[in-house]
């Protein structure tokens, strides 16, 4: 799987009388068996306000997570990524909607940030990233 592109963003009011400016956006754009796919991951944006104290791996992380080069990678911008490297099979859906706290903690539990960095700098420097196995962004057992 190549990974084409990551990024997060606040929704903003289409109408007066709804509600998406409560929400974030993340997104990843990747090749799967040379089709090009996006998820979309859903979420309230109070989430992004709270990670540093809701979610035990990204205990007291704020934004800007990291910067590479210029460009600052924010919290709303890892979510997607982060998701289908937990859950592969994601790559199959086009949307998927995170209702609560707990489940968007659930997502990172386990994954090694800064190992995800290596895909944000791909991205950056070559303009993509192979990846070939989500397992190499997992946090190892220590035994």
């Amino acid at each position: 799987m190549r990974i084409i592109k990551c990024r997060g963003y606040e929704l903003e009011k289409a109408q007066p009388n709804t509600s998406e400016d409560f929400f974030n956006r993340s997104e990843v754009t990747f090749e799967d068996d040379g089709e090009e796919k996006t998820l979309h991951v859903l979420y309230i944006r109070y989430y992004d306000e709270t990670f540093g104290e809701s979610i035990p791996t990204m205990s007291g992380e704020a934004d800007p997570i990291f910067e590479i080069g210029e460009k600052q990678i924010t919290f709303k911008d890892l979510v997607a990524i982060v998701c289908l490297i937990k859950n592969p099979s994601f790559r199959q859906r086009k949307r998927i909607y995170i209702n609560t706290q707990e489940e968007l903690a659930s997502y990172f539990e386990g994954v090694n940030i800064p190992k995800v960095r290596e895909i944000f700098e791909g991205i950056h420097h070559q303009g993509d990233y192979k990846l070939t196995s989500p397992l190499h962004f997992l946090a190892q057992p220590s035994s």
